[in-house]
C-alpha cells in the first residue's frame, strides 16, 4: 500500500527521517506537500492533518504518515510503527524498544542543534538573537556534541553482534537517522565535526555506509533529496561553527 508524507515541502527538517527509512526499503509513497495544490495535496493538505476540527487525531506539527484510514505524527512514533512493516527493526520487542529509546535521544539532540540558531524564540529571527546564539553554540560544540557523538560511539561499540550498526546484525532506521544527524552536524558545523571526526571513526564509518547503499545512494542524488539550507534544523551560519 502507498504511504502519504506530509511534512513541508522546502525543507528536510524532521521528515527526512522518515523518508530515508522509505527511500532505503524502496516504498511507495506519496511527498503530498511537494504535488500540486489543485490535485488536493500541497500544503493545506499538511495543514489539515493539524486541524482537531476536521482530523480526529490530529498532530501538534508534522511530520505525519498515512497509511489507509490512520495517521500517526512525531518522527520516533512514525519509524516504531514502520520499523517492522519496513524490514528498518528488530523482531524482538527488546531490541524494538532499544531501538526507539536511541530514536528519542536523536529527537533530543535534533532539538539541540536547532536551538543553537533559535535559543530564546521560535517567533524571533536569528539576527534578533545572535549573542544568545553565540553562547549556545559554543556550548553545544564545546560541551554537548562531543557528548552525543561519544555516546552513540559507545552503543556502536556496546552491540554485541559486531556489525558496525547500532542494534542487532543488520541496518534499522537508527542507523538512517544517526546518518542525517551526522550529515546535518558536517554543513552546520563543518569546522567543528572536522576537529571532532578523528576521535569517532566509527561513527563516519556508519555514515559512509548508509550512504553508499544503493537506495540511499540514489536518493542523495535524485532531486526528492532536498539540500540543506537556511530555512531548516541544520543551518549554517560560520560565526556559530568557531
Amino acid at each position: 500500500m502507498r504511504y502519504e508524507l506530509y511534512y513541508w515541502p522546502t525543507i528536510q527538517g524532521r521528515g527526512e527521517f522518515i523518508r530515508l527509512a522509505l527511500e532505503e526499503a524502496g516504498a511507495e509513497y506519496v511527498d503530498i506537500a511537494r504535488k500540486p495544490e489543485k490535485s488536493g495535496m500541497g500544503v493545506p493538505a499538511v495543514l489539515a492533518c493539524l486541524d482537531g476540527g476536521s482530523t480526529l487525531h490530529p498532530a501538534y506539527a508534522p511530520p505525519v504518515l498515512r497509511d489507509g484510514e490512520l495517521l500517526i505524527g512525531q518522527t520516533p512514533n512514525i519509524l516504531l510503527y514502520l520499523g517492522r512493516r519496513l524490514g528498518l527493526a528488530p523482531r524482538a520487542e527488546e531490541g524494538r524498544l532499544w531501538l526507539n529509546q536511541l530514536q528519542l535521544t536523536m529527537a533530543d539532540w535534533l532539538t539541540e542543534v536547532h536551538d543553537t540558531h533559535h535559543p530564546l524564540s521560535m517567533n524571533q529571527y536569528y539576527e534578533e538573537q545572535k549573542q544568545a546564539a553565540a553562547q549556545r553554540a559554543q556550548d553545544f560544540r564545546e560541551t554537548r556534541l562531543p557528548k552525543f557523538l561519544a555516546y552513540f560511539t559507545q552503543v556502536l561499540a556496546n552491540n554485541p553482534r559486531r556489525g558496525g550498526w547500532l542494534v542487532g546484525a543488520k541496518l534499522t532506521y537508527g542507523d538512517l537517522s544517526l546518518f542525517q544527524m551526522l550529515a546535518g552536524l558536517h554543513y552546520a558545523f563543518p569546522q567543528a565535526m572536522a576537529r571532532l571526526a578523528p576521535q569517532y571513526p566509527a561513527l563516519f564509518d556508519l555514515h559512509d555506509t548508509v550512504a553508499a547503499r544503493p537506495n540511499i545512494a540514489r536518493y542523495l542524488k535524485s532531486k526528492r533529496r532536498i539540500d540543506f539550507n537556511q530555512d531548516g534544523i541544520f543551518r549554517h551560519y560560520p560565526e556559530l561553527d568557531g
